[in-house]
């Protein structure tokens, strides 16, 4: 009997060090699942997709709109260049009938059907007014393209962003899934210790506590992964079920220097340009207020014609008798308004104003731009130390699971602190995940900034491949 539990003491550590190893190593076991996963017959959305589907976005579509009303705007100020021909019939036909009656002369009688059609065409020579108009639905135009641009980067920015959070919400389910294998095991090795009889029930209890905590914490990345993917498909507008490639990587490098991302970030800032436009289109309002005392030159034309039958005011009614004539007015014609009050001037004073705070609003958002662009660099390359250290305390974190294992499994460490290093394993693999998350963000934000783009390849500036180790280049991608 003592040799049964001698035997018995001597394999446990081994049995329960072998089945550590295993587990340690099931995570490698995820990448058999997505590729079943991939098998399936559900849309497929890669990264590289988003650019594209995202022109199925309500909102966009919207602005879309609102580019192609603009431009039939500008079609009909420029109408304005060419004469206008106006169609008027007053009577067409019209029949007059009665009688005049006098005392000292016959009785007149009228019975005649009349039309009395005409023709009128006015070309405006000069017309003051005319080119603000035009130059007016031009700027118009060219802010509804850069409206519908903007919002389109930003929705492309904001999809993206919400494709890194769906993938990373699986990434953290299957972190949390290697806790909870750690923790089912912690579990078994405490209870077999406690059949053994060289385990406290106190070690049973806090692995139970463990294991029911790291369930609570999966359940709740379950849901988030779930609301991540419904808020992805709101924004790509996708009506049924989807998939994504669920692995986390790198989806470039930025090789940009920051003075090159600010001074291209406000070069070819779209709302920056906006803010250009709409000042040039206060101007344009306030000039035309004093062209409204200038004056304006056109041509008019109108032929007019009358047809009748019958005869008015007669003694004795012929209704058969025809008549007609018409006439044709050509003219060139002046106006001006030489004063109104002030009113024009005032006007000219309010726009000119309006386009002055637009030039403070431009300048505001010239210094935000490049706080933001700043800040998005620093960041940038303050999550690539974070994944570089995140590496490295993921493999130490691994070796020092294992060594508290063994540590426990002789007896000569507790429980405690096998769970301590497994939550800090945990916790590591987090920190990568989320900073390889927020780079990923970054990368994205830069480029939705400063127009510049995202490189695939890692180059110095003699365009060879950077070999550093502490480079982002090595991360795997």
């Amino acid at each position: 009997m003592l040799r049964k539990v001698i035997n018995s003491i001597l394999i446990f550590p081994l049995s329960i060090s072998i089945y550590s190893q295993n587990v340690l190593s099931s995570e490698t076991k995820n990448y058999i699942d997505e590729v079943l996963e991939e098998k399936s017959n559900k849309l497929f959305v890669s990264y590289q997709d988003i650019d594209e589907i995202i022109l199925n976005n309500e909102e966009l579509k919207s602005l879309q709109n609102l580019v192609i009303s603009a431009k039939f705007n500008l079609s009909s100020k420029n109408a304005l260049r060419f004469p206008s021909l106006d169609f008027q019939a007053n009577g067409f036909p019209k029949y007059s009938s009665g009688k005049k009656y006098t005392s000292n002369s016959d009785t007149l009688k009228t019975s005649q059907l009349t039309a009395n059609p005409s023709l009128n065409i006015n070309w405006d020579l000069i017309d003051p007014l005319r080119r603000s108009e035009i130059n007016i639905a031009k700027e118009n135009v060219k802010i509804a393209e850069n409206n519908f641009e903007i919002k389109k980067k930003d929705l492309i920015q904001e999809a993206r962003a919400r494709y890194h959070k769906y993938q990373k919400s699986y990434q953290d389910i299957q972190n949390k899934k290697f806790t909870l294998d750690l923790s089912k095991t912690s579990l078994k090795n405490a209870q077999a210790k406690l059949d053994a009889g060289i385990g406290t029930k106190f070690e049973v209890l806090e692995a139970e506590t463990q294991l029911s905590r790291d369930k609570e914490s999966l359940n709740e990345n379950k849901i988030e992964h779930e609301i991540n993917k419904i808020s992805l498909q709101e924004i790509l507008n996708i009506k049924g079920d989807f998939k994504i490639n669920s692995k986390q990587k790198l989806t470039g490098l930025w090789n940009h220097k920051l003075n090159k991302n600010i001074n291209e970030g406000l070069e070819k800032n779209l709302s920056l340009k906006n803010f250009n436009l709409q000042k040039s289109i206060k101007n344009i309002q306030a000039n035309s207020f004093l062209s409204q005392n200038k004056p304006k030159i056109y041509i008019s034309n109108t032929f007019s014609s009358t047809f009748s039958k019958g005869e008015s005011l007669s003694n004795n009614i012929d209704s058969e008798q025809t008549s007609s004539n018409y006439t044709n007015t050509i003219s060139l014609n002046f106006a001006w308004n030489i004063f109104n009050g002030g009113q024009n001037k005032k006007s000219y004073k309010s726009k000119a104003a309006d386009a002055k705070a637009e030039e403070y609003s431009f300048k505001n958002l010239k210094n935000v731009l490049t706080t933001n662009i700043t800040k998005a660099y620093l960041n940038l390359k303050l999550n690539e130390e974070k994944i570089f250290s995140s590496f490295k305390e993921i493999e130490s974190s691994k070796e020092s699971v294992r060594l508290a294992r063994l540590r426990y499994d002789v007896g000569i460490s507790t429980l405690k602190d096998v769970l301590i290093r497994q939550n800090e394993l945990s916790n590591a693999k987090s920190k990568n995940i989320n900073a390889l998350y927020n780079y990923n963000l970054n990368l994205d934000e830069l480029e939705r900034l400063t127009f510049l783009e995202i490189d695939k390849n890692c180059l110095d500036n003699n365009n060879n491949k950077i070999k550093d180790g502490e480079s982002i280049c090595n991360i795997p991608r």
